[in-house]
């Protein structure tokens, strides 16, 4: 019995020790020094990551004991357990006459409501033989949140593909190739080199004439063949043009083109003593061996003046096949004449789209390329959306089921109906459009679209894809400033940077430029960007901006002046300056703001 008893008061004694070290350690934490950095705390990516150090004094880890910081995040009536910072006595041999240092990295994820909040850490001194701990009390390391990063504004866009009609002005060429005589310049009906006589080619061309086509130019180009003195072709080939000027002018009087005709260019090209023409035919000649056709090619290539160059060719074998084939195709006068092509004004094409839409018109009335188009002479999304969606139906292009998706994603961008339901709409048209045809458009449209659904990931993915299919120049420019809004949110400040580099200009563009640079303390960058914005619908947004930028850089009459222009134009702004961390450091300048 007395060794029982024994032993129960060696347990109390050691228990009774044990308690008194525990509140011994507790104790001496008042004179811990602890350190969180960023202070405030900060959101960059979605998280709020930060760093502990903590510096227990001397004395305060006896031997065999442990001390937990554990840091709490706690807003409104919750709390987030984050982790914690162990030290133990075994892992720090000098604790007794040296102070213990550690530090460790944490972060945890943003959610909406946790801003106001603050963070504690709570230490808890025990002992492991026995399992006792003993909690001090929880101690604010850290006022709140600066959520600076969150004010990142989302660009969208919508993109709609070229519906491939030119509404410019075109010509289209007509050509007919007349052929004369050997050293002559008279138009000989009978003759046919390429299959058939001039007299057919003249007949063809005078009916063409009598249509009176609107028509810019006529080019006529006289050639000759090798053979002849310098002084008969010198004068050959423009008197072969001339012929052919002075044919189709005749035919203009007949037909009575009056003025009309004073608006035809004639230009005349004479080409003289130019192997060109010869070569090129001797390329595609079969009538001759290779042999053949090389010894003429060194010739015609040489040293010499044309004459000699022919006199040269007379002597190589096949010369005889090559005058008889060759020769008469290259005595001709090629005339090129460009007339415009007749198109629909832009009001009939207009006119004739609201027909077909209203089904008092046949949908053939006008080609895909015309019904496409005339959704962009119009404003209106409603009736651009119309269009797209009868285009839809009546061919089913990837191009219309892309824009009819574009159209959706431009009333939900304009606030135009339920936003949830257009985005939707735009993402199952474009679903189509992908099976047809995958282009830098439908991803960009996809990219949009998700975007507009908060489905960040999904987007930036679109938006990589747009980009590898090969985007226009302006659409780039376009995905750029999606993207950098996104890598903005991902805390990709760097990548950001890049794509804004890279991006077109607008209100957004340039405050989500302004903000990524306050974010990598870039201070005059950052001015510079929401000075871009300073013009606009976000104008308010980004005179406060310009204030947390003087606030960061120690400028109280910035603060001042860029205050009082934003709450000025969103008197809201005044309860987020007084509440908001970053001026956490000018409450004297944020009261001459905003009183």
């Amino acid at each position: 019995m007395k060794h029982f008893n024994l032993a129960i008061a060696l347990l109390l004694s050691a228990a009774f020790f044990s308690g008194c070290t525990l509140q011994k350690m507790v104790k001496l934490a008042a004179d811990q020094d602890l350190q969180v950095d960023p202070n405030p705390l900060e959101v960059h990516g979605g998280k709020v990551p930060f760093a502990v150090s903590a510096v227990l004094p001397p004395k305060m880890l006896p031997k065999g004991k442990v001390y937990t910081l554990t840091t709490i995040y706690k807003y409104g009536d919750q709390s987030v357990e984050v982790g914690s910072v162990e030290f133990k006595a075994d892992d720090f041999p000098n604790s007794s006459t040296s102070p213990s240092r550690k530090s460790e990295d944490f972060s945890f994820n943003y959610q909406d409501g946790m801003n106001p909040g603050k963070l504690f850490l709570k230490g808890t001194a025990k002992d492991p033989r026995n399992g006792k701990t003993l909690d001090g009390p929880e101690m604010e390391v850290a006022p709140g949140l600066i959520v600076t990063s969150m004010a990142v504004k989302d660009v969208y866009l919508a993109s709609f593909a070229d519906h491939g009609y030119n509404d410019q002005e075109e010509l289209i060429p007509t050509n007919v190739n007349f052929f004369f005589p050997q050293g002559s310049s008279v138009l000989s009906s009978g003759l046919k080199v390429d299959g058939e006589t001039n007299r057919a080619k003249q007949s063809n061309l005078s009916a063409f004439i009598a249509e009176k086509n609107v028509t810019k130019t006529v080019t006529i180009t006289g050639t000759h063949s090798p053979e002849g003195s310098e002084r008969i072709n010198s004068g050959l080939s423009n008197d072969r043009a001339k012929r052919i000027e002075s044919y189709y002018r005749k035919q203009m009087r007949r037909y009575d083109y009056k003025g009309l005709a004073d608006s035809i260019e004639f230009i005349l090209k004479p080409v003289v003593e130019d192997w060109a023409a010869f070569k090129a035919a001797l390329r595609e000649y079969e009538g001759v061996s290779d042999d053949a056709k090389s010894q003429m090619t060194r010739i015609v290539d040489g040293t010499g003046t044309f004459e000699d160059k022919e006199k040269q060719l007379q002597k190589i074998d096949g010369y005889k096949k090559v005058f008889d084939d060759l020769y008469p195709g290259l005595r001709s006068a090629k005339t090129e004449i460009l007339t415009v092509k007749p198109k629909k004004s832009a009001a009939e094409i207009a006119v004739l789209s609201k027909l077909i839409v209203s089904g008092d018109a046949k949908p053939d009335t006008l080609s895909d390329e015309e019904f496409l188009y005339s959704a962009t002479l119009t404003p209106s999304l409603e009736e651009k959306e119309a269009i797209y969606m009868a285009a839809t139906k009546r061919g089913g292009s990837w191009i219309a089921h892309n824009n009819l998706a574009a159209a959706y994603l431009a009333k939900a961008k304009a606030g135009e109906g339920d936003k949830n339901k257009l985005v939707e709409d735009a993402l199952t048209q474009l679903e189509i459009a992908a099976n047809k045809n995958k282009t830098a458009e439908v991803a960009a449209n996809m990219g949009s679209g998700y975007l507009m659904q908060g489905e960040y990931s999904k987007a930036y993915e679109a938006l990589g894809e747009a980009e590898s299919l090969s985007p226009s120049n302006n659409l780039k420019a376009e995905i750029n400033g999606l993207k950098g809004a996104i890598e903005i949110r991902m805390g990709e400040y760097d990548k950001a940077k890049a794509s804004f580099a890279n991006a077109k200009s607008a209100d957004k563009v340039n405050f989500d430029r302004g903000l990524v640079n306050l974010l990598s303390k870039d201070y005059a960058a950052a001015n510079t960007g929401f000075d871009g914005a300073t013009d606009g619908t976000i104008a308010a947004d980004a005179y406060y901006y310009k204030a947390v930028t003087a606030a960061r850089s120690g400028n109280a009459s910035d603060v001042i002046s860029n205050l009082k222009e934003a709450v000025a134009k969103d008197s809201d702004l005044k309860d987020k300056a007084l509440n908001d961390l970053e001026f956490v450091n000018f409450a004297d300048a944020v009261g001459q703001a905003i009183r």
